[in-house]
């Protein structure tokens, strides 16, 4: 399905396949008639722009596409897209980057909707010994530098582990919205070496440490996500800040410069 260019009602039949549910159990969800939805799928029936934001509500469709949906039917778009270095977004950069400095000396990052880094703090500085140059040339994309044979992944203890965690994650955000850009991505990092390892750790499989060596020693992390809840514009929907904690106190030791 290209919802770029797709009738509006292709592109409500291919999120209600995505999501796995009938005409009757979305048309009951939505307080409608099952007949009211056929005729808005193959187009014998115009939507309303309220019609297509509560059948968008109840597939889950991320910002993005909802607007792509709201155009196809000749509707405004539900939330403006800016550049996070437009002026209006200002407030909003520098929320960013008080979150970023908060979480200081612990490395903590935000990227965008196919993981390109937006902003970090200083913390990420260990993380990003050895790591090759052009890895590191903009736009870069944290996953492909964690996971790449000449980034971060020689340093990782667990690479099979993290590997798992980090292709569990994308394979959701693929599910969830049908990203081609993030699939691709996926097909790529699958082609690294380092394997597989998705059986449970110390902590029971509830999150996933990455370990890293240093020359001060194994460091711990535990990755925490934040988003924005209430966005205002696409570019903060689909902005993420992924932070790590250290996951011992060893590891905090040291990032604290205590150790």
């Amino acid at each position: 399905m290209n919802t770029a260019t797709a009738p509006v009602g292709e592109q409500l039949r291919g999120w209600r396949g995505r999501r796995r549910l009938s005409q009757l159990d979305l048309a009951l969800d939505a307080e409608i008639s099952a007949r009211h939805l056929s005729f808005l799928e193959t187009g014998r029936s115009r939507p309303s722009r309220a019609m297509l934001l509560r059948l968008a509500e109840r597939l889950r469709i991320p910002a993005r596409d909802r607007n792509l949906l709201l155009a196809a039917a000749g509707f405004a778009p539900a939330l403006p897209e800016r550049s996070l270095d437009d002026p209006a977004l200002a407030a909003a950069r520098n929320a960013v980057g008080l979150v970023l400095r908060a979480y200081e000396p612990f490395p903590a990052l935000a990227v965008d909707r196919h993981w390109q880094l937006v902003a970090a703090n200083a913390g990420i500085a260990p993380l990003l010994a050895g790591v090759a140059p052009h890895l590191l040339d903009p736009p870069v994309n944290v996953l492909r530098l964690s996971l790449h044979p000449e980034g971060i992944a020689p340093r990782i203890v667990n690479l099979a582990q993290w590997r798992a965690h980090v292709f569990r994650r994308l394979e959701e955000q693929i599910d969830a919205s049908a990203d081609s850009a993030l699939a691709a991505l996926l097909d790529e990092l699958r082609t690294y070496p380092g394997g597989i390892d998705r059986s449970a750790d110390a902590f029971g499989g509830v999150a996933v440490p990455l370990v890293l060596r240093s020359d001060a020693g194994e460091l711990s992390f535990l990755g925490t996500t934040t988003m924005f809840g209430t966005p205002i514009d696409i570019t903060l929907a689909e902005l993420a800040i992924e932070a790590f904690l250290p996951a011992d106190a060893r590891t905090a030791g040291l990032l604290k410069g205590g150790g």
